[in-house]
């Protein structure tokens, strides 16, 4: 599944390469070991930034085709030509239900419709993974990601419904019903 709106240019920090914003965005399934990289650095990136690399991470981060794909989720890639910039995981949790994980943008790329982007493939692999509903954990320091949860149908809910996190920094819960 492919969808291509194409974010505004953005500057990058001189170290790393710069995608070209006027190429289409195309989002994916992880497909690689080169994806599989990508999609622990992008989310290694922003968790320690803001929070400590939790063991509940590391584990999805260190074998997504295991522990993700293997279980019957999926891993999405968002890509600018050849530069992974943004990832998102469906986690699949019992009975239709689906945990939206791992979600993770390029910082020169954040607030240019990516992660929108990266939310609408999840929810449309989930419903064709058989999915009933979608739930997630954030973080209040996280108000854009928040914001932008709110914005494409996700709810607040308490904390017992979607069960126990494993992650310390999760103290904002959501659910989407498919």
């Amino acid at each position: 599944m492919s969808h291509a709106p194409t974010p505004a240019p953005a500057a990058r920090p001189a170290e790393q390469p710069a995608a070209d914003p006027r190429l289409p965005l195309v989002i994916d399934e992880m497909a690689s070991a080169e994806d599989a990289r990508a999609f622990r650095q992008l989310n290694e990136e922003w968790i320690s930034l803001l929070f400590t690399l939790e063991d509940a991470d590391r584990a999805l981060l260190n074998d997504p085709a295991g522990r993700i794909q293997g279980a019957g989720g999926a891993v999405l890639m968002a890509r600018l030509g050849r530069e992974r910039v943004g990832c998102v995981a469906l986690v699949p949790t019992g009975d239709g239900v689906f945990e939206l994980s791992k979600m993770a943008v390029s910082p020169a790329l954040r607030n240019r419709g990516v992660g929108r982007s990266l939310i609408r493939a999840a929810i449309d692999t989930a419903r064709a993974l058989g999915a009933a509903s979608l739930f997630l954990g954030s973080s209040t320091k996280l108000h854009n990601a928040v914001h932008l949860y709110e914005s494409v149908g996700f709810t607040h809910v308490p904390a017992e419904r979607i069960g126990p996190m494993p992650y310390e920094r999760a103290d904002v819960f959501m659910e989407l019903l498919l």
